[in-house]
């Protein structure tokens, strides 16, 4: 009895969808203050993509490039002193991760009721983040994703695993990091540079790329 018992429980865990993570909010958002200075309170990022958006993002994915970038794989050198000098360690790396990935971020004016005071309509007004759509052929851009990006980034650009979301985040910075795996300067989805599907890719069909995922972003 106690076999079929144990049995039934582990399938019940099984069958229940994915919960998020226990974190530690309190220390999360210790270890995440000095960040707050460039990615925003929310880690909705900034000044039009030069500090990417990273509410939302992989966890996997954010520990990983946290760790490239204090060992130097990822050259970064805004990055420097927080990932070295501050010694963050790979505890503290896993806790923040882990807690942007569950931060939220409307993707949509919210609708005040006329009762909410001037804090509480800044905060809900700080927390949205959306992104300008760009010129492209949206339609053309959506079967290229679909059939080169959806496979590790997902239907809908939210990533998985160590893939990370791309829908919601600044075309600017996207751009910037499309130019650095072009130019080898990091390797994309292969083990070393110029390597992968970006290079099967003509401009024009990355402009478009980007026009789709700017669509993406109001999908739950």
């Amino acid at each position: 009895m106690k076999q079929i018992n144990r049995f039934l429980a582990v399938f019940a865990m099984l069958a229940v969808p994915q919960m998020a993570v226990a974190v530690d909010a309190e220390r999360a958002k210790e270890i995440y203050g000095p960040c707050a200075a460039c990615h925003g309170e929310f880690g909705a990022g900034g000044k039009k993509g030069e500090y990417p958006r990273i509410a939302g993002q992989q966890p996997k994915y954010m520990e990983q490039q946290l760790k490239s970038f204090q060992k130097r794989v990822r050259i970064n050198i805004p990055m420097v002193p927080y990932t070295e000098e501050r010694e963050l360690t790979d505890a503290d790396m896993k806790v923040v991760s882990e807690w942007l990935a569950q931060v939220e971020l409307d993707t949509k004016m919210p609708v005040f009721k006329g009762h909410e005071d001037a804090l509480t309509r800044l905060l809900a007004v700080e927390k949205v983040m959306i992104v300008p759509r760009v010129e492209g052929d949206i339609d053309n851009g959506g079967k290229i994703y679909q059939k080169q990006c959806a496979s590790c980034h997902g239907k809908q650009g939210k990533g998985r695993g160590m893939f990370p979301m791309i829908a919601g985040q600044y075309i600017v910075y996207l751009q910037k990091q499309i130019n650095a795996y072009l130019k080898a300067e990091r390797p994309h989805d292969e083990d070393s540079a110029k390597v992968g599907v970006l290079y099967s890719l003509k401009p024009e069909e990355i402009q478009d790329v980007m026009a789709y995922l700017t669509t993406l972003q109001n999908l739950d």
